[in-house]
């Protein structure tokens, strides 16, 4: 997969694909824009040297899953598709079984006739099934592995000790093993580094951060005192602006940022990639040139130096 744009690329974990630095995230196809806009939106991220499209079979209803799979039908070979399984469907029974291996089959070959794929590159646990071992989860997905179905598998929104239990059990039981986790992570939610990353960085899997931009708070669209601007985030849930403590923060990286002559936008991608587990940070895009100021954000990566400034300015309470 050639990248002649200049955008790096890092692998995702040991024996994970090689992933840009910015990867799209495709929550908003589907839903929150346009169904015509989305194979611009992706075109312009593939011509930008970005390889890795998020999606899950609950966006947009599996719209989003049909939408980036339209959009890719000529370029396929440039993209690592990335889909996620085991959050609830509308219309599904509350109770169901989301780790079991009927349930991940099912779901597999219902994402790739969305998606018109003959193999995701990059398929998901989305959730932990507490009512299903992990060995029988990870023995579905191994079994997809080897039906070429599927090419690597990852996990989300695991508490640490869940990472690592399945990273073991997979080896002892000689299955495929997840190579990542993706887990909220930002200047503003910083919890991951509790107990997350150093687990991942123990057993070898990278991570992929979602909203790195803590919602659109890291933008520097949003002022302390002025209302959001229309069709934010925040214009619909007035109360992401009502936390002082936060604008308070928010302003002192905007100090941090202009003393480096960067974006706060910079400053929450480059922080980021700045960590060595984490291989890209997913962002979504509803407009190309979203897309292109993501792709630039990725121009720097903070430093340990950087870093223990930024420690002081957004450490997360004791």
């Amino acid at each position: 997969m050639d990248n002649p744009t200049g955008l790096e690329r890092r692998l995702l974990g040991l024996g994970g694909p090689s992933v840009s630095a910015v990867g799209l995230g495709t929550n908003s196809f589907g839903s929150r824009m346009p169904n015509e806009a989305v194979a611009e939106v992706v075109h312009t991220a593939l011509d930008h040297g970005v390889n890795l499209f998020d999606t899950a079979d609950i966006y947009g209803r599996g719209e989003s899953e049909r939408l980036l799979g339209q959009a890719l039908r000529e370029r396929r070979d440039e993209a690592l598709i990335a889909t996620k399984f085991g959050m609830p469907r509308a219309g599904e029974d509350p109770d169901q079984h989301r780790g079991s291996p009927a349930y991940i089959r099912a779901s597999a070959d219902a994402s790739l006739a969305r998606l018109g794929v003959e193999v995701i590159d990059i398929y998901q646990m989305h959730h932990p099934d507490p009512a299903t071992p992990i060995a029988e989860s990870l023995g579905a997905l191994h079994e997809l592995v080897g039906a070429g179905k599927v090419r690597w598998i990852g996990c989300s929104n695991f508490p640490a000790w869940q990472v690592v239990e399945a990273k073991w059990t997979a080896q002892a039981l000689g299955l495929t093993t997840f190579v990542f986790a993706q887990d909220e992570y930002s200047l503003l939610e910083r919890d991951a580094e509790r107990e997350l990353l150093p687990a991942l960085e123990h057993v070898g899997m990278g991570l992929l951060p979602y909203f790195p931009l803590a919602r659109g708070l890291l933008t520097g669209k949003y002022k302390r005192g002025e209302p959001a601007p229309p069709g934010t985030r925040a214009s619909q849930n007035s109360a992401m602006l009502e936390d002082q403590t936060t604008f308070n923060t928010l302003e002192v990286l905007e100090a941090f940022a202009q003393r480096r002559g960067l974006t706060l936008l910079q400053v929450a991608f480059g922080a980021l990639l700045g960590r060595p587990a984490v291989a890209s940070v997913i962002a979504g895009a509803t407009r190309p040139e979203q897309v292109v100021a993501n792709v630039k954000a990725a121009e720097w990566t903070a430093t340990d130096e950087d870093w223990n400034e930024l420690d002081r300015i957004t450490a997360p309470e004791p």
